[in-house]
């Protein structure tokens, strides 16, 4: 008998991705690992709620109940006789903005050079656990989308399918995406509840993705350095 709960697995796999958690004005930094309010804003984008309704501000309320463990994939090149480790990069672009304001409210006439940072050649495995109805519902959405998806920018778009099925246990996720291997032998971040669970803690938890009032609350995790997977 499957219980209250379960899992939805998502593919974060593209040439360039952007998860932005510590972003401010010119300088828009990336971590090295998918954000919660990333995930967030994703689904919010497949359900087709706009920014500030009223339906996302139900949504993010129920995405509380909602935990995410995030694993790093390696990626390989070569053929199986000669293959060879894709490393992940942290790369820099610079973009020009027109129509900033300045500090008194007045519209600058010249562009603004902003630096803004992606990650290339990364891919992730995302694992949403929270109630039944509401992980299926958002399984649905991913399936057929309302708005685009994109891997924390607009320019950083998928290279496969976001959503990569629903699961009852870990196991089941193991052998399905894992090869049968275990969730410890990847690199992660794992959303945990006390302190003696992980000692850190960042803050990704969206409350509001309204233009003028964005509102975030953090949340505790572990991280976990996996083994190398050759």
């Amino acid at each position: 008998m499957p219980s209250d709960t379960c899992f939805l697995v998502l593919h974060l796999s593209g040439p360039l991705q952007s998860w932005g958690f510590d972003s401010r004005y010119t300088q828009r930094n990336t971590g090295l690992f998918p954000t919660k309010s990333a995930i967030a804003g994703m689904i919010c984008a497949a359900l087709g709620y706009s920014r500030g309704s009223q339906d996302e501000k139900e949504f993010l309320d129920h995405m509380r109940t909602c935990t995410l463990t995030t694993l790093s994939w390696v990626k390989y090149a070569g053929s199986e006789e000669k293959r060879w480790k894709i490393p992940t990069r942290r790369i820099e672009d610079f973009h020009t903005v027109l129509g900033t304001k300045s500090a008194d409210g007045k519209n600058k006439k010249d562009a603004v050079l902003t630096q803004r940072q992606y990650l290339c050649d990364a891919e992730f495995l995302a694992l949403l656990e929270g109630p039944r109805e509401l992980v299926t519902s958002i399984g649905e959405a991913l399936k057929d989308p309302v708005w685009g998806l994109w891997l924390g920018r607009k320019s950083c778009i998928p290279s496969k399918p976001v959503f990569g099925g629903i699961y009852d246990t870990l196991n089941q996720i193991e052998e399905a995406c894992l090869h049968g291997l275990s969730c410890d032998t990847f690199t992660q971040v794992q959303e945990v509840e006390t302190f003696d669970q992980g000692k850190d803690s960042i803050p990704d938890i969206a409350v509001s993705f309204d233009t003028l009032k964005r509102s975030y609350v953090s949340r505790r995790v572990r991280y976990h350095k996996g083994e190398a997977q050759d």
